[in-house]
């Protein structure tokens, strides 16, 4: 995989780690299929600067390691894999180091879930994916002692991205779907078995691997050496949480969707017909380029109250002037919104922003960099404004 741009954006520094140089347009209909895929990191020890052991050591050792961000996994244990947290933790939740080191050199992996949020090499990392794919992402990390394996063979609900960070660890993958496109509401179907041959994959520091939900694997590490990796969890929605939403929100205003159900007829000859009728006819209303639209920002939406904001701007601000050439922040959730009637605005992290046209008309220089000269009257009080709330950084 060849390195990210010297400049790159946050996304196109994401991508190159992620895909290498894979078209995009292989990567996103990598996404749209059930194929899982391996990317050789040509013996480049790419994601070191992303996290190494020292940092989970430290983090170890601070209050913020607790229940259930921090976990433990063990295939030798009967019954789950999952080592009982009173185990390796206190009993307000911190973890109990020594005895977590103690269960650590006896086989079971440490699992540091979410670790994005702690760790801002991650979280940068995860923000450029998901300005990418325009959903949400999270990392989870798993250490193994040598000659040990955590989880046993299983399938997850969402892509996911494994980053190799340091040892070999050996993964099975299975070909084919397990279970059909399965979500976090999908049961899991208790000791479901892999079918035919798994495809042997030795992931070295520098790889990336690649599986699509519902595809079985497992992974395991080899004698002397342990493994550190990353699993990037790909939180794409569903069309049955997409229609959720769209729904729910529709209901105040859509007339129709409040229409009463005639259950009082499902007994009739005909009962089931009319159903069927008239949910249809409900569905239709809601196949409209309008609704289009505001399922879109629904999803947009979601997207940027979910995630932690990543604002362009720390404690302190030194003074903006007109001839200081800034861009919309490329680490934060935005969007900007056109109603029919043709009002604007910015949709962030913390809500909206009411845009004039002049304003909204601004946002397309500012995307790659612009000054409050260029711009025009009253444009160096609308930066400073934006520029207060994280969302305007320095053009460089």
């Amino acid at each position: 995989m060849p390195a990210p741009p010297a400049e790159a954006s946050i996304m196109e520094e994401a991508f190159a780690r992620a895909f290498g140089d894979m078209p995009l347009e292989s990567v996103l209909a990598l996404r749209e299929g059930t194929a899982w895929r391996h990317f050789s990191g040509g013996g480049v020890a790419r994601y070191a600067d992303l996290l190494n052991i020292a940092v989970l050591d430290a983090y170890l050792r601070t209050d913020g390691a607790r229940s259930p961000r921090i976990a433990m996994a063990d295939d030798s244990r009967e019954g789950s894999a999952a080592v009982p947290e009173h185990e390796f933790t206190l009993p307000d939740g911190r973890v109990d180091l020594p005895r977590l080191l103690r269960r650590f050199d006896a086989g079971a992996s440490l699992v540091a879930s979410q670790f994005h949020e702690t760790h801002p090499p991650l979280g940068r990392f995860c923000r450029g994916l998901e300005k990418l794919f325009l959903h949400g992402c999270q990392t989870n990390i798993y250490l193994t002692p040598p000659q040990a394996q955590g989880f046993r063979s299983h399938f997850d609900t969402h892509d996911v991205l494994v980053l190799q960070v340091s040892g070999r660890k050996r993964w099975r993958v299975w070909d084919g779907q397990a279970v059909e496109n399965p979500t976090r509401r999908t049961p899991w179907p208790g000791h479901i078995a892999p079918e035919g041959e798994p495809n042997l994959v030795m992931m070295q520091p520098g790889d990336a691997l690649y599986i699509p939900r519902g595809v079985m694997h497992d992974a395991s590490t080899e004698p002397g050496e342990p493994s550190l990796h990353i699993t990037v969890g790909l939180l794409e929605p569903s069309w049955a949480q997409a229609l959720r939403s769209l729904i729910d929100s529709e209901e105040v205003a859509n007339t129709p969707l409040r229409q009463a159900v005639p259950t009082w007829r499902l007994a009739e000859p005909e009962g089931l017909a009319g159903l069927l009728e008239a949910m249809a006819e409900k569905l239709r209303g809601l196949a409209t380029a309008e609704h289009g639209e505001r399922l879109s920002l629904l999803l947009l939406n979601q997207l940027a109250h979910d995630r932690q904001p990543l604002p362009a701007r720390g404690l302190f601000l030194a003074e903006l002037t007109e001839d200081m050439p800034m861009r919309l922040a490329d680490g934060m959730h935005h969007h900007l919104a056109i109603t029919p009637d043709g009002q604007a605005s910015l949709h962030w992290t913390c809500g909206e922003i009411a845009l004039a046209a002049h304003e909204a008309a601004w946002l397309g220089p500012l995307t790659d960099g612009a000054t409050a000269a260029e711009l025009g009257e009253g444009a160096l009080e609308f930066m400073r404004r934006l520029r207060r709330d994280g969302l305007l950084e320095a053009a460089v």
